[in-house]
Formats: structure tokens, sequence, C-alpha cells
């Protein structure tokens, strides 16, 4: 029997793709390349990105809802749109979901960093709009969702530690890595992203912005004491960080001023040119504070960068033995390993030799096969 399954994925036409709506776009890739006996709707608000998913696969139909506040549009306008359809499930991939529905319904609750401590009053306006929203809605969501599906063992047991939930009432779906990560980019191609985005000719990339889970100040600091040590090292490229509140910083704790110099501000990079960017440095840098999965640390690993992460949360899940790990509290740490992978070649090839075939392991189409046996207990 085939199920009639309501994917709701809000943001997927957005130009400037985040993390959750990544992992959105690539499931339902992979969902629509790999199931051809489910009927699948998917709920999306227009935007800029609308060529983003095409569908040629007949189960799979497009409804663009009005556009709305996302409070609104996720409230309102997706329950009483979905409610129509009668589906067997809807599934909302974002973290939180509509109170009020009452059909079967699943969500994808990435984490819960944003009930931990209080983020309130830390990150941007709209980063503490969407903890305040979360923190409000998620324990409410918790209480009438018939499943949960989080992204790793450690969110899982973090979830179920929170909220008290059974064991089965919470099932983990890895992410993946996209298949462009794995392909070469040519030399073309990387010369073209270093023009575009202005990267220096060696670099350590920091996949970080301001988000404080991102660990951004710690990597200054790491980044300045490597400085002290290798003055004409490796520059560093971090992809959000306004020269003018990189400079207050560095006056503000006597950090080597070679640091304002040294380091680059891309902004944002597009998911599809990413390979060429990741392929372009010599080190990439992930120490995060908190994360509940963690792609970029598979990212670069499939391009066949070495990685050095963070021994907290879920990242030593995610890098298994591939990776070099740091307490991200400790620059000293963190500038440590930057100078063990400048200087032993041996140890950069071993990381990159296991890198290759630790993300191997993490693919969008077992995530799409893992959701399946998902939706499959529903089935009536």
């Amino acid at each position: 029997m085939s199920l009639k399954i309501g994917i709701e994925a809000q943001r997927l036409f957005r130009p400037k793709k985040h993390g959750m709506d990544i992992v959105a776009l690539e499931l339902i890739k992979a969902l629509h390349a790999y199931d051809a006996e489910n009927e699948y709707h998917i709920f999306v608000k227009n935007d800029a990105d609308s060529r983003c998913l095409e569908l040629s696969n007949p189960n799979f139909h497009m409804h663009i809802l009005p556009a709305a506040p996302y409070p609104v549009w996720e409230q309102m306008y997706l329950p009483y749109y979905a409610s129509r359809l009668k589906l067997d499930i809807l599934h909302c991939t974002g973290n939180t979901a509509p109170l009020v529905y009452f059909g079967k319904k699943v969500v994808t609750l990435h984490d819960i960093i944003f009930l931990e401590s209080n983020p309130l009053n830390k990150g941007t306006v709209y980063q503490r709009f969407g903890n305040l929203y979360r923190r409000l809605l998620v324990p409410l969501m918790v209480r009438n969702t018939d499943l949960l599906i989080t992204v790793s063992n450690f969110e899982q047991a973090t979830i179920k530690k929170h909220f008290g939930s059974a064991d089965d009432n919470v099932r983990v779906v890895y992410n993946g890595v996209g298949k462009h990560f794995f392909k070469k980019s040519t030399t073309t191609e990387i010369e073209h992203a270093r023009e575009k985005y202005s990267l220096p000719k060696k670099f350590i990339l920091f996949l970080g912005n301001e988000n404080p889970k991102k660990n951004l100040l710690n990597v200054v600091r790491a980044y300045s004491m490597y400085l002290d040590e290798i003055p004409d090292g490796l520059d560093l490229v971090v992809l959000d960080f306004p020269p003018g509140a990189l400079r207050q910083f560095v006056e503000r704790e006597h950090l080597n001023r070679l640091v304002i110099k040294k380091t680059y501000s891309p902004g944002y990079i597009s998911n599809a040119e990413l390979p060429s960017v990741i392929q372009a440095c010599e080190i990439f840098l992930y120490p995060s504070l908190r994360e509940s999965f963690g792609i970029p640390i598979l990212e670069a690993m499939a391009c066949s960068v070495p990685v050095i992460t963070s021994k907290t949360s879920s990242m030593p899940e995610v890098a298994g033995d591939a990776a070099l790990m740091v307490d991200p509290l400790s620059p000293v740490e963190i500038k440590e390993s930057i100078i063990k992978l400048v200087l032993d070649m041996k140890l950069r090839e071993t990381l990159v030799e296991k890198g290759i075939k630790r993300s191997a392991d993490f693919s969008w189409e077992a995530a799409a096969k893992r959701s399946l046996q998902i939706y499959s207990l529903f089935k009536k």
C-alpha cells in the first residue's frame, strides 16, 4: 500500500540556504530519485531559487503556499493546505511544526540547542526571534507529535533526556554528503572560486560566523597564537566576520595585529560552489561548541582536505578517527592542531585518506531509505 506524504520545506527556495534548508533539499532529491511508489506533496514558500528542485517523478507535487512570516505560514497556512489533501503523514523538516493539525505528524528535530542555557540575548535579531519561537513551541509540539526524527545518536540521547521520551519515539536518520563534494574540481574551477571570493593563495578555511555556537572568537584567538609562532603562516578565511568587528576584537583582546591583515571574509558561498572553495584550502577548521551533526566535517573530508573539529557533542560520532579532535574552548589546542597539520605531511595524508572513506559512509540515498522505513510505520 502506498502512502500520501506531505513534506514541509518552507525555506527550500530561498537563495542563501543553510544547514536545515540543505538537508531538506537533499532528502527530497534523494526520495524523488529513489521512491516511485508513494505520493509526495512538498509545501514551500515562493522565493528566488525556485529552480533548485525540478520534479520529473509524477508522484511528486509542489505546493507554493502564500507568503507570510514564518510562524503564520507554519501555524496557519501549512495545516490548512495539508489537511485539505488528507495526507497519511506530514513530515515537518525544520525543528518546528503546526500545533493544531489533526493528521499524523513526523518532525525532524535537528537539535535542542535553543533549550540549553539561554541563547535569547545572543546572535542577530533574527536568530534571537527564532530561538524564542522554538523555545515556546517545541515543548508543546513534542507532546502532540507522533514521531520525532533527529540526526545523530548524540542528539537522540539529548532529546530523550530532556523530554523523557520513550526510545521508540525518537529515531535517528543521519545526514548525508552531496555527491558534488566527491567530485574533483578542475584547476579552472578552483581559480574561478578564488577570484570570485577574493581568496588568498594558501589558507585555513573556517566555515563559521557570528553565531555563538560556531566558536568564532576562540578560533581568532587560536589563529593569533599561530601567527605569534609562524608570522608568515597560512591566511585565514572566515565566511562572515565583518572587518570592523574583527578589528575591534583584535584590539580589545590585544591579539597579534597580523590577524587583521591575514583574515579574509568572502560572505555567503553557495553549496554548489563550496567544493571548489574547500578544495582550495590547506586545512578545514570546524571547532564548533555544539552541533547536532556537523555536515561540513564530512564535506571537507569528501574534498580530500584534513579536518580539525571538536571532541564535543555529535562531532566525534560523525568524524570518527578521521579528524584531529580538540577542546573547542582551548585556543591553545586549536593552535597546536593547526601547526601539526602544517608541519606533519604524513599526518595530513593519513587524515585525508581516512576522511575520504569516512565521508563515503554518509549518503542522502541512505537517509532517504531510512526515512522511508519510518514513513512505512504509518501504513494502515
